[in-house]
C-alpha cells in the first residue's frame, strides 16, 4: 500500500517513486537497488530538492526540475507559480495568479511547453486591468491548470537533437502521474478553504488521486481530481493612459485656467499647456472574478510482456471566468470625437515639478461614461495520449507516442456606457501618484438619477481553438558506454480564431442602473475609492436583456497551420579524462514546416503558404570534475516561428488619408534562428546542497522587423475600401490607382543577442545542532543583458526559507523581477508601456497530526503587493495607467492519506 506525503493544495508524490516514465534516459538520476539502513532518506521539501538536484545533477544537457513533494508543499495557485522558482523564470500574474512565463529574458512564445511529451496548446482570457486578451498566440497559458495534476516540471534550457524545435529560450516539460509511479493502492485527499482578504469570501479547494496496480504490477490504473473556486476582487484607479493635446493633434478649450507651476513648452506646441500629460480617462476601477478551475487526469498502464510497457493518458481541464467590470470614466477627451480636449472647461492646472505633467486640475463641464461590462470566458482543455516502450532487443529499445490535443477558448461580452450630464470634477495626484484625490463638486455619481443616457457598446464574441497532433518514434542502439538514438516526428497544428457579434439590447440599460453594489470600495489603498452608479446585469438578465445568439464577422477571422516533418540522430557517450569523467551529447536535427494561413477577405476565401527547412546541430558536454563538482557546456542551434499575429492574412487597416497599410500578415517569413552557448559550474555539497553558476549567450541571427513598402493595393481588398463608410472618394487616395505605404513584417539578419548568468543557492543546514538543522535556503539570481523588449526584466530573485521538520514545517518565498516592456510604442503617444516588477512573498505551513493525517495553511501574496502599468510619456517619464490589487489569499485544509 503506498504512503504519499501530501502538502495543503493535494499533490501526491513521494521521492521513493520518482517519475520516470517520460523522463529521457539522459536525464534520469540513477535508480536506487539497494537500502543502506545507515543512510537516512530525506523526504518532505528537503528531499524535492535533493531529487531536483539529482536530476541536474545526472543530465548532459543544461536542466533544471521540480518534483512533486516541492510543488505540493508551495502555496500554487497554478503551474506558473511552481514554475517560477527556477532560475531565469520569471511569471506575469493577472488577476492576482501567474498565467505565462519569461524564460532568460525571452517573451512566452519564445519558450515550448510539452505535457508528457507533446507539445500542447493552452488558451484562455485575461483577468484583470491590464486589458482582456484572449490568447490567440504561440504562447502558453500556465493558470488553465491547477499544480495538483503534476508531478514534475523540467526546464531544459539547452538544445538537444531529440528536443523538438521551437524554443529558443527553452522547452517546459509537464509530467502527470501513472500508476507504476506508485505500486499498490494509493488513495489521497484533501480539502482546503480559501480566503481573500479583499472580497472577503471563502472559496473551496478539493483534491484526489487513486491508484492502484493489480497482476502482480502488470496493470495500473490512476484517477485524480482537482477543483477550486475563486472569488477575486481587483480594485485601483486608472488613467486609461496619460496623453497630450500635442500629441493628438489638438488644444485645450479657449479659457484662461489658473497655472499653478511652470509649463515645460519644449514639446513645440504653440501653446505650451497643450504639452502637458493628462489623464485621458480618470476612473476608479472595479474587476470582480468569480473563478472555477477543473483539473482531471486519468491514467492506464499494461506490461503485458518482459520489456514491453504501454500508457494510456488523459488530462481534461477547464477553466471558467463570470466577470463584472464597472469603471468610472470622466472623459477629459470629448467623448466620440477622439483627441478633442474642447468638451469640458479648464479652472485650474497644477503642474508636476518636471513642468510635463498635469498632476492636478479641475473642470467644469465634465461628462462622466461610466462603464458596466459583463464578460464570461471558458477554457476547456483536452489532450489524448498512447505511449509505447519496448526492448526489441538486449541493445536496441524502441519508445513512440501518438497524441491529440484540442483547447477551446471562448469569451462573449456586454458593455454599456452610461452617460451624465456636464458637471464640475477635479482630480489630484499630489499626495498620491497612482490614486487621485477626486471631487465632483454638488454631483453625485453614486446617484442612477443622475444619469441621462444609456447605450450598449458593445456585445461581442472571442472564440480561439487550437488544435495539435502528435506521432514520433525513437530507436536506441546502447553500446559499450555510447548509446545511438535515431527518431522521427510529425506534428499537424492549427489556431483559429473566430470574432462576432449580438444584437443590441432590447431593454434600455438606463432602467437598470443601480447604486455601487459592493461594500468598502477601495479597501487597502492609500485614498478612497468614490463609489458610482453601474449597470444591475442581474436583473437585466432576468428581463431578458441578454442577445441570444452572435453572428459571426468572417472578415475578422483567421487560421493559421504547420505542419512539421523532423529527423534526428544523436549519440550519447562518456569517456575517462584521468580522474574525472566527461559526459557528452551530440547530434542533429531537420524539420521541415509547411505553413499555410488562411482568411475571408472581402467575401473570397484566401489562402497563402509557405515551406522551409531547418538544420539544427547541438552539443552538451557535462565533465565530472570531482565527484561534487561539475562542468558543462552546450552549443545549439535553436529556432522559434513568427508569431501568429505575424502570419495571419486577416483584417488589414488602412489609412486613407495617410495612404498606409498596416497590421499585414506575411506567412512567407522564415523562423527566428539563434546560436546558443551555455557554460555552468556546480558544486553539490557535503550536506545535500547546490551552489551553481550559469552562463548564457544567444545570437540571434535571424529575426523580424517591419518593413516600409510602397506599392499598390491587392484588388480583393478594393470593394471593401469603396464600401468602407469611412473611405471618401472626393479626397481619399483611390486604391486603383495610387500606391499606399504597406507596413510589413519581414525577416532581418541584424542580429541581436541576450546574454546572462543564473546564481543559484540551495542550501539545507543539516551541519547545524538541534532544531537547527531543519533550517534551510533555496535562492536564486537571474540577471540578463539584452535589448530592451517585451517580458524582459534584467533582473529577477527568487528565494525560499524553510524549517522542514518530519512532523511541522514552514516555509517563506519571495520572489521579485525588474520593471519590463510591455509594448513599444505605447498607446496614445507614449515611447513604452510598462508593467512595474512586483514583489510577491508567499508562506506556507504544515502539521503532520498523525503519519496519515495533516493540517495546512497556506498564503499568497500575503503583503497585497500592487500591480502598475505606467507609460514613459516622451521617454522619461513614469505616467500610471493602472494601480491595483486583488488582496491576499489564504487556504486552510487538511489532507488525508491511505
Amino acid at each position: 500500500m503506498g504512503v504519499v506525503l501530501l502538502a495543503g493544495i493535494g499533490l501526491p508524490c513521494t521521492v521513493a517513486h520518482a517519475q520516470t516514465a517520460e523522463e529521457d534516459p539522459a536525464t534520469q538520476a540513477e535508480p536506487e537497488t539497494a537500502i543502506d539502513e545507515n543512510v537516512i532518506i530525506v523526504t518532505g521539501f528537503r528531499g524535492s530538492l535533493k531529487e531536483a538536484q539529482d536530476i541536474k545533477r545526472e543530465a548532459v544537457n543544461v536542466v533544471d526540475s521540480i518534483v512533486a513533494e516541492d510543488i505540493a508543499k508551495m502555496p500554487d495557485l497554478n503551474i506558473a507559480e511552481s514554475i517560477q522558482r527556477i532560475p531565469g523564470v520569471a511569471v506575469s500574474r493577472e488577476g492576482g495568479e501567474g498565467r505565462n512565463i519569461t524564460l532568460r529574458g525571452f517573451a512566452p512564445d519564445f519558450t515550448r511547453t510539452t505535457l508528457n511529451g507533446m507539445e500542447v496548446p493552452a488558451s484562455s482570457d485575461g483577468l484583470d486591468s491590464g486589458g482582456f486578451t484572449i490568447n490567440a498566440g504561440r504562447s502558453f497559458d500556465f493558470h488553465i491548470f491547477a499544480s495538483e495534476l503534476f508531478n514534475r516540471i523540467d526546464v531544459q534550457k539547452s538544445q538537444r537533437a531529440s528536443t523538438e524545435e521551437g524554443g529558443i529560450a527553452g522547452t517546459v516539460d509537464l509530467y502527470t502521474a501513472h500508476p507504476f509511479d506508485y505500486p499498490g493502492l494509493t488513495v489521497v485527499g484533501s480539502a482546503q478553504a480559501g480566503y481573500n482578504s479583499l472580497s472577503h469570501k471563502i472559496d473551496p479547494r478539493f483534491t484526489a488521486l487513486v491508484s492502484d496496480t493489480f497482476a502482480d504490477g502488470l496493470i495500473g490504473v490512476l484517477f485524480s481530481a482537482a477543483y477550486s473556486e475563486r472569488t477575486v476582487r481587483q480594485e485601483g484607479f486608472g488613467t486609461v493612459r496619460y496623453t497630450s493635446p500635442y500629441e493628438t493633434g489638438d488644444s485645450w478649450a479657449d479659457t484662461n485656467p489658473t497655472v499653478i507651476g511652470t509649463v515645460d513648452g519644449s514639446c513645440g506646441a504653440a501653446d505650451p499647456l497643450d504639452c502637458l500629460w493628462a489623464p485621458r480617462l480618470p476612473r476608479a476601477d472595479y474587476f470582480g472574478n468569480d473563478q472555477k478551475r477543473l483539473g482531471l487526469t486519468g491514467s492506464v498502464q499494461l506490461a503485458p510482456a518482459d520489456g514491453l510497457k504501454l500508457s494510456f493518458d488523459w488530462l481534461h481541464s477547464e477553466l471558467e471566468n463570470d466577470r463584472r467590470n464597472y469603471n468610472s470614466m470622466e472623459w477629459l477627451l470629448t467623448h466620440g470625437d477622439p483627441g478633442n480636449f474642447t468638451g469640458q472647461t479648464p479652472l485650474e492646472f497644477v503642474v508636476g515639478p518636471d513642468g510635463k505633467q498635469l498632476i492636478a486640475a479641475s473642470f467644469d463641464d465634465v461628462t462622466s461614461w461610466f462603464e458596466s461590462r459583463y464578460q464570461y470566458s471558458k477554457s476547456t482543455f483536452n489532450q489524448y495520449m498512447f505511449n509505447a516502450d519496448y526492448d526489441v532487443s538486449d541493445d536496441i529499445t524502441f519508445s513512440g507516442l501518438v497524441g491529440y490535443a484540442a483547447d477551446q477558448a471562448d469569451r462573449t461580452e456586454l458593455r454599456f456606457y452610461t452617460r451624465s450630464a456636464p458637471h464640475f470634477y477635479s482630480y489630484d495626484f499630489r499626495d498620491n501618484p497612482y490614486v487621485a484625490q477626486v471631487d465632483y463638486g454638488g454631483w453625485d455619481p453614486n446617484d442612477p438619477d443622475n444619469f441621462i443616457n444609456a447605450q450598449t457598446s458593445g456585445n461581442r464574441i472571442n472564440n480561439v481553438d487550437k488544435k495539435n497532433f502528435t506521432t514520433k518514434g525513437d530507436f536506441v542502439y546502447d553500446g559499450d558506454r555510447f548509446s545511438v538514438l535515431l527518431g522521427a516526428a510529425y506534428n499537424d497544428r492549427s489556431v483559429r480564431y473566430e470574432e462576432g457579434y449580438g444584437d443590441a439590447v432590447s431593454q434600455s440599460p438606463l432602467d437598470y442602473i443601480i447604486p455601487f453594489p459592493i461594500d468598502n470600495f477601495g479597501r487597502g489603498l492609500d485614498e478612497t475609492l468614490v463609489p458610482f452608479a453601474v449597470v444591475d446585469f442581474d436583473a437585466l438578465r432576468s428581463a431578458g436583456g441578454f442577445p441570444a445568439g452572435y453572428t459571426l464577422d468572417v472578415g475578422r477571422g483567421w487560421k493559421v497551420s504547420e505542419e512539421t516533418l523532423g529527423g534526428y540522430v544523436e549519440i550519447n557517450s562518456d569517456f575517462d579524462i584521468g580522474s574525472m569523467l566527461l559526459r557528452a551529447n551530440a547530434g542533429v536535427r531537420y524539420v521541415r514546416t509547411k505553413v499555410t494561413s488562411e482568411a475571408v477577405l472581402n467575401g473570397t476565401n484566401v489562402e497563402q503558404g509557405n515551406t522551409y527547412d531547418n538544420y539544427l546541430p547541438s552539443l552538451n558536454l557535462a565533465l565530472e570534475i570531482t565527484p561534487d563538482v561539475v562542468a558543462r557546456f552546450a552549443y545549439g542551434r535553436s529556432m522559434t516561428r513568427p508569431g501568429l499575429g505575424s502570419l495571419n492574412i486577416a483584417g488589414p487597416s488602412f489609412g486613407y488619408t495617410t495612404r498606409t497599410v498596416s497590421n499585414l500578415g506575411n506567412p512567407a517569413l522564415k523562423p527566428y534562428e539563434s546560436n546558443d552557448l551555455d557554460l555552468s559550474f556546480e558544486y553539490y555539497t557535503p550536506n545535500g546542497g547546490l551552489v551553481a553558476v550559469a552562463l548564457f549567450n544567444k545570437d540571434i541571427v535571424t529575426s523580424l522587423k517591419t518593413d516600409v513598402v510602397e506599392q499598390m493595393i491587392d484588388p480583393v481588398f478594393w470593394p471593401g475600401i469603396y464600401a468602407d463608410p469611412v473611405y471618401d472618394p472626393s479626397y481619399n487616395a483611390d486604391p486603383a490607382e495610387v500606391p499606399y505605404t504597406f507596413y510589413i513584417p519581414v525577416n532581418s539578419d541584424d542580429g541581436n543577442r541576450v546574454r546572462g548568468i543564473e546564481v543559484t543557492v540551495n542550501q539545507p543546514f543539516t551541519f547545524l545542532p538541534g532544531m537547527l538543522q531543519y533550517f534551510g535556503v533555496a535562492a536564486n539570481y537571474t540577471h540578463v543583458s539584452a535589448e530592451d523588449s517585451t517580458g524582459l526584466s534584467p533582473n529577477s530573485y527568487n528565494a525560499t526559507f524553510y524549517y522542514d521538520h518530519k512532523d511541522y514545517g514552514v516555509r517563506l518565498s519571495v520572489n521579485k523581477r525588474d520593471d519590463y516592456l510591455l509594448s513599444e510604442p505605447g498607446g496614445n503617444g507614449h515611447v513604452q508601456e510598462r508593467k512595474y516588477g512586483p514583489t510577491h512573498v508567499d508562506f506556507s505551513a504544515f502539521v503532520n497530526v498523525t503519519e496519515k493525517f495533516a493540517v495546512t495553511l497556506e498564503g499568497i501574496n500575503i503583503t497585497d503587493e500592487k500591480e502598475l502599468i505606467y507609460g514613459t510619456g516622451f521617454g522619461d517619464q513614469y505616467l500610471p495607467r493602472e494601480y491595483s490589487h486583488t488582496g491576499a489569499q489564504w487556504f486552510l485544509g487538511a489532507r488525508y492519506t491511505y
